[in-house]
């Protein structure tokens, strides 16, 4: 998705977070209209990462033969047949191309298994919109939008915290704390590090209680 020209989102307090966000509203307390919201998206794009290129079957077919061992059996299968041992010669090579297929097969699978799994664990929003919460797929989310979380939920996007109460994220897979971390909707100064700004949550982290906050997605 691209991104709204304007200042660090952490430099700005929440009122002025959340009238940049939402400049062209009447009041921005009421969320973007649903026709804003598709103007933005068709504006910015969705709210998603751009997915990685699948992996070439043949490439996929080739790696299984990128490993030490293997080279060692070739290369015996090779001195074996220059003795002309072809019986032995063809059995080595008849067992390293078996152990490719096989390998091909799983890891084919897993590659497939993974990016289904991908699919299925995509994940919902609750926002703000024409004065109404409504519940959204994540990836609809457009700058602007007024998100609502409650504990247990993932953070569906890179957000602007405007209100909260006892608020904590759990950020260990971001900065490898082992507690979540407290947070607060204070402006911060321009040279923050982004990964610990207080007054922002970040996606996929979990939320572990309730919050109110504008996407700046």
């Amino acid at each position: 998705m691209k991104r709204p020209n304007t200042t660090g989102w952490h430099e700005l307090g929440e009122t002025q977070a959340l009238e940049a966000l939402n400049a062209d509203n009447a009041d921005a307390l009421e969320g973007l209209s649903t026709q804003e919201s598709k103007d933005r998206q068709a504006r910015f794009g969705a709210n998603s990462l751009t997915p990685k290129k699948g992996k070439n079957p043949l490439l996929l077919f080739l790696s299984q033969f990128h490993d030490p061992l293997i080279y060692i059996l070739l290369v015996s299968a090779l001195i074996t047949g220059s003795l002309k041992s072809w019986v032995d010669a063809s059995v080595i090579f008849g067992v390293v191309f078996l152990n490719a297929i096989i390998g091909f097969i799983q890891e084919f699978n897993a590659l497939r298994a993974i990016d289904a799994l991908s699919r299925a664990l995509s994940i919902s929003a609750a926002v703000l919109r024409d004065g109404v919460r409504q519940v959204v797929p994540a990836m609809e989310l457009v700058p602007g939008d007024i998100v609502f979380l409650q504990s247990g939920d993932k953070v569906a996007a890179d957000v602007r915290l405007i209100k909260l109460r006892d608020l904590q994220i759990d950020e260990s897979a971001l900065t490898g704390e082992s507690v979540p971390v407290e947070k607060n909707t204070q402006s911060l100064p321009p040279d923050t590090v982004l990964a610990m700004a207080p007054a922002s949550a970040w996606w996929w982290k979990r939320a572990t209680a309730p919050k109110l906050a504008a996407s700046t997605r």
